[in-house]
């Protein structure tokens, strides 16, 4: 591993490794969020190959996004028993795999358990906890801003590779995108081999932001005491309404982007004569102002009430969606919406992180935030099949588009109710103890 030696070298120029460790986490996050982002631009190739229709082609879609989620507090509990290292490569090994199978899948069952359960399963193992998992081990300082950047990767990775796979789809056919995200899988996995460490200490260095290095756990617990960690968590946190509330808002969260615009916004813009090189790139563009969006978030997550960004990030968002159909899909209203719904596309994610963070305590934050995510992924699914459905049965799009604007603008009132349940609690709690 060329990690120790690059650790060395960047220490005698005051450079943490833990950006090292930075780079290598956001570009497996970025690759496997354009194989997340991939089958947007293929629905309607697919349905032109095969003869399947939207909502088939939705429910393997919808199976994916539910298992990325649910995977992810077991994720957790993968990575603090075997190592986020050994995670990441099965992760990556686990897609790769699946994706070069569905080169030669010709039946709808194929479709469903390559693309929705095989990388479903492998792509939840690098869910956002993992960005969770890498930031709180390697950074007490900065952490917002490595969210951010963390989260960043994986929202700008699904939709930066969309316009370069819808022209490969264009010219050369879906599988030949479909091979360029396998090769990218494949370098990404040779760059974490060489790279990843699961935390500073294997290599002799402190928390980035702290002076004293802290060995790692001397005894791992039973396996399967660390598989049942996770149910726990939920059923601790359960019990608290603040729980519920973020829950909810990420359930919209999820149904309002991955499900809603990562799906099925090609094939909008389809139905209103858009071709798909064209709406991918209008993508892209969203890609790049999220990216600024998160990492805005994440440095604001740091100085500002986290309540309070949530309920601009939801309600601008929700505007943005109810605009969408009223844009009649020009260059000028397209670029308009890819502004103001790009900038927040994931920026929820670092006040979410922070909000449980600080309510649930620093120990159990991923595994609590991984059922969260959950909630996320079931409302990725839900809005991923039903705005699916909707073209079937309907011939349109827009009664999905106007539900998710307006679930968003519920999102916004809600998360605003987070403070006054925290306080209440922290009075109920001092009362008990006199």
């Amino acid at each position: 591993m060329l990690s120790t030696p690059l650790a060395t070298a960047l220490g005698r120029r005051n450079i943490h490794y833990g950006w090292v460790i930075i780079l290598a986490t956001f570009l497996t996050m970025l690759v496997m969020a354009g194989a997340m982002g991939a089958p947007g631009v293929l629905i309607a190739p697919l349905r032109q190959e095969f003869g399947w229709n939207t909502a088939d082609i939705s429910s393997a879609l919808a199976i994916r996004f539910a298992l990325f989620g649910l995977m992810g507090p077991f994720a957790a509990a993968f990575m603090n028993y075997f190592g986020v290292r050994r995670v990441v490569i099965t992760a990556l090994i686990t897609v790769l795999g699946g994706l070069l199978a569905s080169l030669f899948m010709n039946q709808l069952w194929q479709l469903i358990v390559l693309w929705g359960v095989v990388v479903g399963l492998g792509t939840g193992l690098t869910a956002m906890v993992l960005g969770a998992t890498v930031a709180t081990r390697w950074f007490s300082k900065r952490r917002g801003l490595v969210v951010g950047l963390l989260s960043a990767s994986s929202a700008t990775g699904q939709l930066v590779f969309l316009p370069l796979l819808a022209t490969l789809t264009d010219h050369f056919g879906w599988r030949t995108a479909l091979g360029f995200i396998c090769a990218m899988l494949a370098v990404a996995a040779c760059i974490v081999l060489a790279l990843m460490r699961d935390r500073p200490a294997d290599i002799g260095l402190p928390v980035y932001g702290e002076t004293t290095v802290v060995a790692a756990p001397p005894h791992r617990p039973n396996l399967w005491t660390l598989l049942l960690s996770p149910l726990a968590a939920l059923r601790d946190a359960a019990q608290s309404r603040t729980f519920w509330i973020l829950f909810g808002t990420f359930f919209i969260c999820g149904a309002s982007t991955n499900g809603l615009i990562q799906t099925h916004f090609i094939s909008l813009c389809g139905d209103y004569g858009l071709q798909a090189v064209s709406a991918a790139g209008v993508l892209a563009m969203m890609g790049i102002f999220d990216f600024f969006g998160t990492v805005g978030s994440g440095w604001l997550s740091d100085r500002f009430d986290n309540r309070w960004l949530l309920f601009w990030y939801y309600g601008l968002r929700g505007l943005a969606l109810i605009y969408l159909p009223f844009t009649d899909f020009t260059f000028y209203g397209l670029s308009l919406f890819a502004l103001f719904y790009g900038l927040d596309w994931i920026a929820t994610v670092p006040p979410t992180v922070k909000l449980v963070a600080e309510h649930f305590g620093a120990e159990r934050a991923n595994i609590v935030f991984g059922w969260v995510f959950a909630g996320h992924q079931i409302g990725a699914a839900f809005a991923a099949y039903g705005a699916g459905l909707s073209r079937t049965l309907l011939s349109t799009y827009l009664p999905a588009f106007f539900t998710a604007g307006l679930l968003c603008l519920i999102a916004a009132a809600a998360v605003l109710t987070i403070g006054d349940l925290i306080a209440k609690q922290t009075a109920q709690q001092n009362n008990a103890m006199t």
